[in-house]
């Protein structure tokens, strides 16, 4: 039988209890919670280089532990040489046992390691609750290893609640441990 993730844990135990006290749910599903984590690699670069997209994907999918999505272009933009249907990205969606233990080592491990952290932008809400969060490279995590990078790559990551307001998933997700800045 696997065993529950910290992080989920602590949710339950910790962070639920806290929220339906502070915002006076009266039922417990009213209770703010995280849905998902998307994780996303936009390349504006795949059009000259194809294999800069395998190994994106190579990235993510040993970041997330999963088997990461090619993405293609909506519209052609005659300026960036881009046509629909072009593949310009690979992400990843990630839930329940992945998504708390992904969760879990970008706050504990990943986040830490950034040069200079003050903590991030707590106001990167979308109006949903929704947090999203840009990393630089993807060197910061400890599957990545530095001598396998061909390039250095950024990623977003985009943490999706049952939040209705923002005060409640910055709320949520400061419980959980998320590094804000002050």
């Amino acid at each position: 039988m696997a065993t529950t993730p910290r992080l989920l844990e602590r949710y339950r135990n910790e962070v639920a209890p806290v929220l339906e006290k502070e915002f006076g749910y009266s039922n417990v599903m009213q209770v703010p919670r995280i849905v998902k984590v998307v994780l996303n690699i936009g390349m504006g670069e795949a059009l000259q280089n194809a294999k800069s997209l395998d190994a994106a994907a190579g990235d993510l999918t040993a970041i997330a532990g999963q088997k990461t999505v090619f993405t293609k272009a909506k519209k052609s933009i005659a300026n960036f040489k881009l046509r629909e249907g072009n593949t310009i990205g690979v992400t990843v969606t990630l839930r329940q046992e992945r998504m708390w233990s992904f969760l879990d080592r970008l706050i504990n491990i990943a986040l830490p390691r950034l040069r200079d952290f003050r903590g991030i932008n707590p106001d990167s809400f979308d109006g949903h609750g929704n947090y999203s969060l840009g990393l630089r490279e993807q060197l910061l995590f400890p599957e990545i290893h530095y001598e396998k990078v061909d390039k250095i790559r950024g990623m977003a990551v985009t943490v999706v609640t049952t939040a209705k307001t923002d005060e409640e998933g910055r709320r949520l997700l400061e419980l959980l441990g998320m590094p804000f800045r002050k």
